[in-house]
Formats: C-alpha cells, structure tokens, sequence
C-alpha cells in the first residue's frame, strides 16, 4: 500500500478576488453616482439661485457646491481624503461668506459645508466622534456670529442661522455613519464570499491532486520495488530482470497516458458522481443549487457531459459571483445555468473550448450564452436512431 504523502496544494490565487471586489466597487459607485450626485447638484443650485443677490454671490456660493459634488464624487470612489482639505477650506469659507456678506435671510449657505463635512469625517480612520462634533460646533458658531451681526435677533433669526443649519449638519453627519457601516457589512461579506469561492476552488485542485497522486503514487512505488528486484537479478536470472524491467516500461507508459487523460480532462468520469460533486463544491461557494435529472445518459455521453459539468462548475466558481445555479440534465444532454456574471462579456473558456471540439466529434453540440447576467452552458447529443442497431447487426452477421 502507498503511504507516500499528498502532495502540496498551491496558494489560491487572488486575482478572481480582486476582480470581484473591484466589480462591486463599480457597480455601489455607478448607482450613488446616477441616484445622488445629481440631487445633490439640483439642490445645491436651487439654494445658490434663491440666496446669491449678484452674479459674483453666486460665483462664490457655487464654488461650495462645487467642493460638495467633488468630494461627493470622490467619496463613492472611496478617495475622498485626496480632496478632503480644498474641499472642506472652500466649504467653511461659503458658509459664513452666505451669512456675512450676501445677509439674506432662508438661505442655505450652510449645505456645502453640510456635505462636505459629512463625508469626510464619515471616512476619517479614527476620532470620528470629536471631529463631527467639532464640524457641528464650526457651523453653530458661524450661525449665532451671523445672528448677533443682525438687528434685531428674534426668534425666527435664531432658527434659520443657527438650528436649522446645525440640526441639518448633525443630522447629514449622523446618518453617513451607519451608511459607512453598511457600506463595510457588504464590503465583509463580499470577502468572504470570495474566501469561500477560493475554498471551493481549492477542493477541486485538492480533488486533482487526489487523482494525480492516485495515478503516480502507485506506479512510482511499483517500480521503485521492481527497479530493487531487477538489480538482483541482472547477474542471476537476467531473463527474470529483462521481464522485470519490460514490465516497468509498460507500467510507466500506461501511467504516462493516464496522467495525460487527468490533465486533459479526458479520463472517464462518473456523471452521478461528478453532480455531488459539483452540487457540494457550489454549495460550499454560498449558490443555491436546483438539479432536475430525467435520465441517464450512456457513454460516451455520460463520460463526456460529466466533463462538461466539472470544467462548468469550475468556471463558475472563477468567473461569477452566482447565488444561484440550475443543473438540468436529460437522457442525451446536459444544461447549466447560473446568475452573478461577473462580467457583461463572454471570459475566454479553454476548458470548454477544449471540451467543444470533443463533443462535436461524437456527434454533440457544446454552447456557451452570456445574457442579462445569466451564464449558460449546454451540451446536447442526438439520440441514437432506432434504424442503427439491425445495420449495426446486419454488419455482425457479416
């Protein structure tokens, strides 16, 4: 029996990770960009248009929102401390410019700083509470200075320069945090979606590893053996260590031919046996799988969509993010359907590539679809004709 050890698994790789997490990144991006910032902008020149008095007011109130678009626009990039301080200095300085120079009452020369503030000290690595503190106290004073500027200060005065302006930035400031903390949930969860991805790959290679051993573990052991009783033998019974030696060399070139068909993926497969498979390894990736099976298929259809099934899943596990995956198999085919398409264009696919012009020389058809997110793979076989099986004896006969 061989006891020789497994051999080593290689480190997972890290770029189907990177890659996905990048595509998320884009995609959180693309929507607060298309929902937000243009809100963002129609208010901001709603509030410029109903406070500035001249074209120069308005110049110097626009640059706010100006700085507030920017850093929001940096901010869904995740990169808005490259900004933060020309931002937050234009910000703080439209503030109390709208309060003190334009002095125009139901303005909202408080929302640039609003917004800056609010995303960047959201972001900030620590002493978030202080520094939103800090921003709420800036804005409170800069109201109360612009209130006792005014003659007379009266209660309306008092809730349009300064608790209107503070309570809009406290609350602004308050709710980007638990919007960050969401932003991190999903951002986690990604990650180890992505870890549990590269286990399920790492399953598979341990799986290969398995097989390769199983195939060349044993025949090394074998002839090593043989090479130790050929050597006995050359002076003694040289016929016996000829045989010996000619059964190593047919050993050897079985065991070539066999490793070859594990790397190729040619060796035959068991359909039953490579569904748990993929049904386990899909699974462990966090996708829901759904089988619908209405036969079995003969070889060598068996063999060759067993083939098609693991080079599918394995493709899964590295090209998609899928939640959910639909494996329907009939008599004559095979169909494989799965969400989370990472990307809008087909991946070039070796393995299937490969695989195609094997099951197109049995007679099959191999497809590979890409549409609305969806990823499809099939492989159908034509069923065999009922006239073939007298020629088949007719021909037996003769």
């Amino acid at each position: 029996m061989d006891r020789s050890p497994r051999p080593a698994l290689p480190e997972p790789t890290t770029a189907g990770s990177a890659a996905a997490t990048q595509v998320s990144r884009r995609r959180f991006r693309t929507l607060n960009l298309a929902l937000f910032l243009p809100l963002l902008a129609t208010v901001g020149a709603l509030l410029v248009a109903r406070q500035a008095q001249s074209w120069g007011q308005a110049a110097v109130l626009g640059l706010g929102i100006v700085a507030a678009l920017v850093a929001f626009e940096r901010w869904t990039a995740g990169d808005v401390a490259r900004v933060a301080v020309p931002c937050l200095a234009v910000a703080a300085g439209t503030w109390p410019f709208g309060l003190l120079v334009v002095d125009s009452r139901n303005q909202g020369a408080f929302y640039a700083i609003a917004v800056v503030g609010s995303l960047v000290v959201s972001q900030l690595p620590r002493h978030r509470g202080p520094a939103a503190s800090g921003l709420v106290v800036y804005v409170a004073a800069v109201g109360l200075i612009g209130l006792l500027t005014q003659s007379p200060a009266d209660a309306d005065g008092v809730i349009e320069y300064v608790i209107l302006p503070t309570g809009f930035t406290a609350i602004v400031t308050g709710l980007m945090f638990p919007n960050k903390r969401f932003y991190d949930v999903v951002a986690d969860l990604e990650e180890a979606r992505e870890r549990d991805a590269e286990l399920a790959v790492m399953r598979e290679r341990m799986r290969f590893a398995g097989d390769l051993h199983d195939i060349q573990g044993h025949t090394l052991h074998v002839v090593k053996l043989k090479i130790a009783l050929a050597r006995k033998l050359i002076h003694s019974d040289p016929e016996r260590a000829e045989q010996e030696l000619g059964e190593m060399y047919a050993l050897v070139g079985d065991t070539i031919a066999q490793t070859r068909e594990l790397a190729y993926g040619q060796r035959r497969l068991n359909l039953a046996a490579e569904l748990e498979n993929a049904k386990n390894l899909l699974e462990a990736a966090g996708a829901q799988v759904r089988v619908d099976s209405e036969g079995d298929a003969g070889a060598p259809a068996d063999d060759l969509l067993a083939q098609v099934l693991r080079e599918t899943t394995t493709n899964i596990l590295r090209h998609s993010r899928a939640t959910l995956v639909h494996i329907a198999i009939c008599e004559h085919s095979i169909s494989v359907v799965n969400d989370g398409a990472i990307d809008d264009v087909l991946p070039e696919l070796r393995g299937l590539a490969t695989l195609g012009h094997r099951v197109s020389d049995e007679g099959g058809e191999l497809t590979v679809q890409l549409e609305g997110g969806r990823f499809r793979t099939a492989a159908t076989f034509p069923a065999p004709t009922s006239a073939a099986q007298p020629a088949t004896a007719g021909e037996a006969r003769r």
